[in-house]
């Protein structure tokens, strides 16, 4: 494929993409296709490479039901989609810069020698305390930690769009509530992790209305 067909490709699956309301229960994505899928946000970017994140793939539907009943904005994709995704980010017990998880992510991870991870931590201490001001308060570094998510998320609609596949983030959800149902299956490691954002996977029952979007002047600006 030439690289102007490629471009066209990439957009066409942009253009295919929107948020599915309701799924067709009936179909459902195969192993490798979510394989797939799961394998583009395990290889999405992080801030400072600390990989944030945890997927967890809600398929029993005892557990949809729960959710479904302190979400608001998956009252038609939790009972319909082929997969649903809870992404949970974690907090400042892992992504402060001297927890244990970072020594981790860093030394056997990514493979950084002892050494030269003593001189990073000290750059990743100022990042957190002064540059960004994440230390203000836990909020603050559970939000810096869920906007990486939302990186992995995007690539993971993306990838599912290139290959026919639908799917909706969802945000609306009560975090309380949705915190204590996880909790309650022993998914949030301890206080470790927290709900980032959902979801929902599968095939369109209906047709999408034609995509809106903003001509380009209007959200771009060039400065030369």
């Amino acid at each position: 494929m030439n690289r102007e067909a490629k471009k066209q490709e990439i957009l066409d699956a942009f253009s295919f993409r929107h948020a599915t309301k309701e799924f067709d229960p009936t179909k459902k994505i195969s192993d490798e296709d979510f394989q797939f899928i799961l394998e583009t946000a395990r290889l999405s970017p992080s801030s400072v490479g600390y990989e944030p994140w945890k997927f967890v793939i809600v398929q029993n539907e005892t557990l949809r039901e729960k959710l479904r009943e302190v979400t608001w904005g998956g009252q038609g994709q939790l009972p319909t989609a082929s997969h649903f995704v809870v992404i949970l980010a974690r907090t400042i017990k892992d992504t402060k810069y001297d927890s244990d998880y970072v020594a981790n992510q860093m030394l056997h991870v990514k493979g950084i020698p002892a050494e030269m991870f003593e001189t990073i931590k000290a750059r990743y201490k100022t990042f957190q305390e002064n540059d960004l001001k994440l230390l203000e308060s836990d909020r603050s570094m559970f939000d810096w930690a869920s906007k990486q998510t939302y990186i992995a998320l995007a690539n993971m609609m993306t990838a599912a769009a290139q290959i026919g596949i639908d799917s909706c983030p969802i945000e609306g959800f009560d975090y309380d509530k949705v915190q204590e149902v996880l909790a309650e299956e022993g998914l949030l490691e301890n206080g470790h992790l927290a709900v980032s954002v959902m979801a929902a996977f599968g095939y369109r029952k209906n047709e999408p209305r034609p995509k809106t979007r903003k001509p380009m002047d209007d959200i771009v600006q060039w400065v030369k």
